[in-house]
């Protein structure tokens, strides 16, 4: 086969560190923006980015010039700086040091899209932590809770 022909749509979800509620509404919507220019520069096409105070959702195809690990690496500390920028309030902004990628079947995109959209709402009745354990138990992801946060 002369081309190789990729189409892998993650959804990607980290929180801050200890799940503070950091992203507040004077800087969500230039942080979502400023994760998914970070995924255009790789070539890992944004498809929705969102989230609540304490995390992000991010929908993207992953391109086949990087690695999963790679890309989370850009993520995370070229946004952290970013924060860290906007001003005093943010200057204890960090990630949490692990995250979630789950694999999105292409039929599933539109339902993954309308999630992302409606964090505010959906965490209104439901923790980070009980969303996050709800994708483990969904796509099956063995793991130890004492591990899981930071």
């Amino acid at each position: 086969m002369g081309q190789s022909l990729v189409q892998n749509y993650l959804h990607i979800v980290f929180s801050t560190k200890n799940r503070m509620p950091l992203i507040t509404d004077n800087v969500e919507d230039d942080l979502h923006a400023y994760l998914g220019g970070i995924c255009n520069n790789l070539d890992c096409y944004p498809i929705k980015t969102g989230g609540y105070t304490d995390h992000v959702h991010l929908l993207c195809l992953l391109s086949k010039k990087i690695a999963l690990v790679k890309l989370l690496e850009e993520l995370k500390s070229h946004s952290s700086k970013w924060m860290k920028l906007k001003g005093e309030e943010f200057s204890n902004f960090y990630w949490q040091d692990g995250y979630g990628a789950f694999s999105v079947n292409p039929t599933e995109v539109e339902t993954v899209v309308k999630y992302i959209s409606n964090q505010k709402e959906h965490h209104a009745k439901k923790t980070f932590q009980d969303e996050y354990r709800a994708f483990l138990k969904k796509y099956r992801v063995e793991y130890d809770e004492r591990y899981v946060w930071d």
